[in-house]
């Protein structure tokens, strides 16, 4: 009856496991996803997918999503597309960004307040004039008229070098300013690129008149400038179903090795199995033989040893005898010059010989034979 009452056991908790199992499964809704405004890969209407992918079929454009210290300076003319930084860069990051712009490229600035940014510098509107959202009629350089919403209640503040790009009646939209061999494009208008607003109105044409403004090769769209929002981590890559298998897995396994009797730890064995071929007792035996002051049968067992490991590592028969050694050890120990092998052996036989030695003899002959082994062991 007893294996049959295991088994009934085995079946309920199988059971049991799959109905949590499934529970699970059908009880965890999956989370809506967060998209960031103003990054590429967003789809939601603040973010800026439909232009990135629009773009990608017309020309080179890439995502960059590293320090701006890794922009390339000596590639061919890049524009860098920054839309709505998330935070204004430190010192040195800034001058990377002038660097890079020094070295011949061009960084097109979309950010509704951009002082901070680039030395730049702002000015609010007459609050008469302000269309908090409706359509204003912007010009251009040759006077071209577009209509197009421009929430922001602020405008550019140019310098006297400074080119204006787009303008409307409350001041400057768009200006151009010039740093070394490349260019610095701003507007102050970033909602004219996401989803929702691109095709509204004139903000197409208004976005490709600014992106045309210089003609260079490749484009990037700087994601490093919206912080680490996107992120991967292992809780957001794999849905949580997967998660919680996982889980359920890792607690099945603990409890089975728990049931099968395992146990986490080291492992320590009965002294009596290991003293006699430990440490313990070479040592007990080494005080042995310095007690009774026997040192010329220790160093013969040293010798003896010493032997049988040249036969084991360097094929050397253990029936030579140490002066028919002088050849073999020349070519293998290279610690010591050639021409003290023999004289080695020849003291080394000498002192095997002898039928009584004192204790510094010992040691000397002794540590001589411990740099040998070390050698074949090596």
């Amino acid at each position: 009856m007893k294996p049959q009452a295991k088994l009934r056991s085995w079946i309920w908790f199988t059971a049991l496991l799959l109905l949590f199992l499934a529970v699970s499964y059908f009880s965890i809704s999956p989370k809506q996803t967060f998209y960031p405004a103003y990054v590429s890969t967003s789809p939601s209407p603040t973010g800026v997918k439909a232009l990135y992918t629009y773009l990608k079929q017309e020309k080179d454009v890439k995502r960059w999503n590293h320090s701006p210290d890794l922009l390339p300076k000596h590639d061919k003319e890049q524009m860098l597309l920054m839309v709505e930084p998330a935070f204004i860069p430190e010192e040195d990051l800034m001058q990377s960004y002038l660097d890079y712009m020094k070295a011949g490229h061009t960084i097109l600035l979309f950010q509704q307040n951009p002082k901070g940014m680039f030395d730049l510098n702002t000015e609010p509107i007459n609050a008469k004039r302000e269309s908090n959202g409706q359509s204003n009629v912007i010009s251009d350089q040759n006077h071209t008229a577009y209509h197009a919403e421009i929430p922001s209640p602020i405008r550019l503040q140019p310098v006297k070098k400074d080119e204006i790009l787009l303008h409307d009646q409350a001041g400057t939209i768009a200006l151009k300013r010039s740093y070394g061999k490349g260019q610095l494009i701003v507007a102050i208008t970033p909602k004219w690129l996401t989803n929702d607003k691109l095709l509204k109105k004139d903000h197409l044409p208004l976005v490709f008149h600014l992106l045309n403004e210089e003609n260079t090769g490749s484009l990037l769209f700087d994601e490093y400038i919206h912080g680490g929002e996107n992120a991967s981590t292992f809780l957001t890559v794999y849905p949580r179903w997967f998660l919680s298998f996982i889980l359920q897995g890792l607690l099945l396994l603990a409890l089975w090795l728990w049931y099968k009797g395992k146990r986490f730890g080291p492992i320590f064995h009965p002294r009596e199995d290991s003293v006699r071929f430990s440490d313990e007792g070479i040592q007990a035996l080494a005080a042995w033989y310095q007690r009774g002051k026997r040192y010329q049968d220790s160093l013969k067992i040293q010798a003896d040893y010493v032997k049988l490991l040249l036969q084991e590592r360097w094929q050397v028969p253990y029936s030579k005898e140490w002066h028919d050694l002088s050849s073999n050890l020349e070519r293998r120990w290279v610690q010591i010059p050639a021409r003290e092998i023999q004289p080695f052996l020849n003291g080394l036989i000498a002192i095997l010989e002898k039928e009584d030695m004192n204790k510094q003899e010992y040691l000397l002959w002794s540590r001589k034979l411990e740099e040998l082994r070390k050698e074949v062991e090596a």
